[in-house]
């Protein structure tokens, strides 16, 4: 590991207990900053209601932490906007917001899309996935950009267990992620769990930032701010252990091509491969090819974008 981000690990790497709720609540009403908790969403009526609950009974109405909880529906067909509602949360439906680009399917459409509907200085995802949520989630990833202003993303690290083996979730991360990360951007090799879905950053460093519209939008966006703000503007913060809905194999061999494609498209610029993925099933006569498209296109910065201009003039 590079001494450089062995100087970071110590220095950019925290526990959420290092900063207590009350002492965020203070920075917060000292800087004068606004927070938003977006959760993305698609068929989560399990888990996304709980998820709301948590935030708007720990952090709203005990502490004043967070100023909105908006759930971003990219097309539910069983109850999610339903139960988020009924929690809580303001919903917004992915194909509502800025209806003038036709949207694509992907979380990270609709994580570009919700800098549109929400109006926080931090702006902080969470996967709408989550059992067991609790509200050191949120917590840990704001704490340092309330109260470090030289900070401007913070990714959440835990341990992911898969079903009752303790630390073997997250294996796109480590067959993926982590060569890609220690092979072309070494800098980014402290990160614990570079593809997690629960962080938060800056509206002055989203804004600015491309989008790609899929499973690369974590990889990609780290990669990006490291190169707009550098290693010292990144950090992580440590909120226990991390339960969620698991993936069969060949999402993940989707996630992994779009994952693959999104660093790629960043190593080699204009260099075009086949944005396929053939993957096989066993049928009545054997094996049979699958093959399914991996997302390619990106959302570009958005403060590029007319309306969202027009609505910070506003």
């Amino acid at each position: 590991m590079l001494e450089e981000v062995e100087r970071w690990l110590g220095a950019r790497s925290w526990s959420v207990a290092d900063r207590p709720l009350r002492r965020l609540v203070a920075a917060k009403r000292a800087g004068g900053q606004s927070v938003s908790v977006v959760l993305p969403a698609l068929d989560e009526e399990a888990t996304v209601g709980e998820i709301v609950r948590v935030i708007r009974r720990e952090l709203m109405e005990r502490f004043p932490l967070v100023d909105e909880v908006v759930v971003v529906d990219s097309g539910s067909r069983d109850r999610t906007s339903a139960v988020a509602a009924a929690a809580g949360a303001r919903v917004v439906h992915r194909d509502a917001i800025l209806p003038r680009i036709p949207a694509v399917p992907g979380k990270g459409e609709v994580l570009w899309r919700s800098l549109l509907v929400t109006g926080g200085d931090i702006v902080c995802f969470v996967d709408a996935d989550l059992r067991e949520f609790s509200a050191d989630f949120v917590t840990g990833i704001v704490g340092p950009l309330l109260t470090d202003p030289d900070v401007h993303l913070v990714k959440a690290m835990y341990d992911r267990p898969l079903g009752t083996a303790a630390g073997q979730g997250g294996r796109v991360t480590e067959l993926v992620a982590r060569p890609l990360l220690n092979l072309h951007w070494p800098l980014l090799a402290g990160f614990v769990q570079p593809l997690g879905g629960e962080y938060a950053a800056r509206r002055s460093l989203l804004e600015r930032l491309p989008f790609p519209v899929g499973y690369g939008v974590e990889l990609g966006m780290l990669v990006d701010a490291l190169h707009l703000v550098g290693l010292d503007a990144l950090a992580q913060v440590d909120v226990g252990v991390r339960h969620h809905r698991h993936q069969d194999g060949r999402a993940l061999g989707r996630m992994s091509a779009a994952i693959y494609r999104t660093a790629q498209l960043r190593l080699a610029r204009g260099h075009l491969v086949r944005p396929s993925l053939t993957q096989f099933e066993r049928g009545e006569g054997g094996f049979e090819p699958r093959t399914h498209p991996v997302d390619t296109e990106e959302r570009p910065p958005m403060e590029q974008i007319a309306e969202y201009a027009a609505r910070k003039v506003a």
